[in-house]
């Protein structure tokens, strides 16, 4: 077998000791000027990247003082509001939640809380946390204890600190209440996430109070800095190679070798840091060095070009690998053509799954029209019944009486299949202003054939005066006549079933339905569609789940759960019309 000779080996026979020399000094040469730029560019890079580290580490901790100043005014100013000490004195606060919320669109604070002298929320930006009690937390004893204001760094159950600033309000020379507003530092953690630097601020006991690493707070900075998975051998080797040439690393973060920039924050002894990887460094590095390289390799090329005496064989390799080339081409065309065809049959897909969908809404509607149509269809069977006895009787007015329910119940269901619509898809429905007693009324007239046929005590406490809400009368009526209907079946098992019906208004129009009979196994999935305990034919679980989502559109919530004595008991809460109710009463 004939094998083919480089152009070095043919070449060098005849090549003299003074070519091989310079040969020989070019490559020494090269080696040389490439270890030197290597030096001297990571070296200055390296202190250009530590400068602008150091500038952005000024500009964070610039940011971070600014709204720790700004926010710690805030107490100061709000302990001397009158509005506010005036409601701790009187133990009015029904307007206090409203100014704070109006204060902090202002001010610009994450939250602000107040707190009476015994340490409970009677004001808050959060109506969540009204009338919890905060007398033994540190932030509220300090703030008592000093007269001062006092910063506190809360640590979260869910991880992560709350930075709040209290003060004390006095009144009559003596703590009346203690005003808490909390500093949203968490949105700086946010801004430096995005950035490729990692940053830390640690307090003066060097806990790790904020970070981009999340698994870093609460930590101390060695513990947080050794927190990282343990290299495997090929990542050794490349991190070997990387960084042959530069200083040792100050820090590792996330397995990659980085430099850390320190300042401290004028503030409670805090000290902000921040880790710049060496990616930046070795890539401008490496860049001018392959610049070198590269002069350097074609200046040895051209060399050898010279010198060699076999430029056809060079000329052939160049075509092999044109070959290769246009090989590795035609092989990208056919890869580029089966992910078109994967595309096309992803869009198919996409199709199939969107139809689908399409049927499963479909028959859900259909099975949530066959459950609501089953009330008047009950009640049409039994008003046929009586008007068929009426008539009989030879009592053809009273009979008409009843055929004109029956033209009613046609309209509501008519009325029923397009509210219905609303399940599926949500529509821009007329609300009128409704008096939900009326509402009530009406519901127990429609279920006034259920009610007749078993023997149950209905008690009903309705207010004097109209309880005015903005709603549509069908689907609230809709709501009222499930309920009930639901109190009916619960109490089948009873011996002396018995359902009550208060409706009271306050801030919100509340409608109770109670009952006393089983109560509710399943709280979690009640409201779920499709969800029942029922017997097969005897409902398919949508009642509560259309229901809800009535509630839900109206504005208003409904929540279901066990009475104490046995029993289950739903309420629903509607926005009132204030106005409306002055006017009435």
């Amino acid at each position: 077998m004939a094998t083919e000779t480089s152009p070095l080996s043919s070449a060098a026979p005849g090549l003299s000791w003074r070519v091989k020399l310079v040969v020989g000094l070019l490559v020494l040469l090269a080696v040389a000027i490439v270890l030197v730029s290597n030096r001297l560019l990571t070296d200055r890079y390296t202190a250009d990247t530590r400068s602008r580290a150091e500038v952005r580490l000024a500009l964070y901790t610039g940011n971070l003082m600014s709204e720790l100043q700004r926010t710690s005014v805030v107490p100061l100013l709000l302990a001397s509001d009158p509005e506010l000490v005036q409601a701790l004195r009187d133990g009015n606060f029904s307007a206090t939640s409203a100014k704070l919320i109006a204060l902090q669109a202002q001010i610009g604070v994450a939250s602000i809380r107040l707190l009476d002298a015994d340490g409970r929320t009677v004001g808050a930006t959060n109506r969540n946390v009204l009338g919890t009690s905060q007398r033994n937390e540190s932030y509220f004893v300090e703030a008592q204890r000093t007269k001062e204001t006092v910063f506190t760094a809360q640590r979260r159950e869910s991880g992560g600190f709350d930075f709040l600033y209290s003060r004390a309000i006095m009144g009559d020379a003596r703590p009346v209440g203690v005003i808490v507003v909390s500093v949203d530092l968490m949105k700086y953690e946010r801004a430096w996430s995005g950035l490729q630097d990692a940053v830390m601020v640690t307090d003066s006991e060097g806990t790790v109070v904020l970070s981009t690493e999340p698994r870093w707070r609460g930590q101390k900075m060695e513990e947080a800095l050794a927190l990282r998975d343990p290299p495997s051998a090929i990542a050794r080797a490349l991190q070997a190679t990387t960084d042959w040439a530069q200083e040792p690393p100050d820090a590792y973060v996330r397995g990659e070798a980085v430099m850390k920039t320190e300042a401290r924050v004028p503030f409670r002894g805090w000290k902000m840091s921040t880790f710049t990887a060496f990616g930046s460094v070795r890539e401008q590095v490496n860049g001018i060095l392959a610049l070198e390289i590269m002069g350097f390799a074609i200046l040895m090329a051209f060399t050898f070009y010279i010198l060699s005496r076999r430029a056809m064989s060079r000329s052939l390799s160049f075509q092999r690998e044109s070959a290769e080339l246009r090989m590795l081409n035609m092989r990208l065309q056919r890869e580029i053509a089966e992910r078109e065809k994967v595309q096309k049959d992803l869009e198919v897909a996409e199709l199939t799954l969107a139809q689908s969908s399409k049927l499963a809404a479909l028959g859900e509607m259909s099975a949530a029209v066959s459950h609501e149509l089953n009330q008047p269809l009950a009640a049409m069977k039994t008003y046929l019944a009586g008007a068929r006895l009426l008539l009989q009787r030879k009592r053809p007015e009273e009979a008409l009486s009843s055929f004109q329910r029956i033209d009613d119940l046609i309209e509501r269901m008519g009325a029923i299949t397009r509210q219905l619509k609303s399940y599926a898809r949500k529509g821009g429905e007329a609300f009128e202003e409704v008096d939900l007693r009326a509402c009530v009324s009406s519901a127990l007239a429609m279920m006034e054939p259920q009610l007749k046929a078993r023997v149950v005590k209905i008690s009903r406490g309705l207010p004097r005066q109209p309880v005015m809400v903005l709603a549509d009368r069908i689907r609230l009526e809709q709501v009222i006549i499930n309920l009930l209907r639901n109190a009916l079946d619960a109490t089948k098992t009873v011996s002396a079933p018995q359902i009550d019906l208060l409706l009271s208004a306050g801030e919100t129009a509340t409608l109770t339905v109670r009952d006393n009979g089983h109560g509710i196994a399943d709280l979690e999935n009640l409201f779920e569609p499709f969800y029942t305990t029922k017997k097969p034919g005897e409902g398919v679980g949508l009642g509560l789940a259309i229901s809800s989502g009535i509630v839900t559109d109206l504005g208003g919530r409904l929540t279901a759960r066990n009475a104490e004595g046995g029993g289950a008991v739903f309420e629903m809460q509607l926005p009132i019309l204030g106005n409306k109710q002055e006017a009435a009463e």
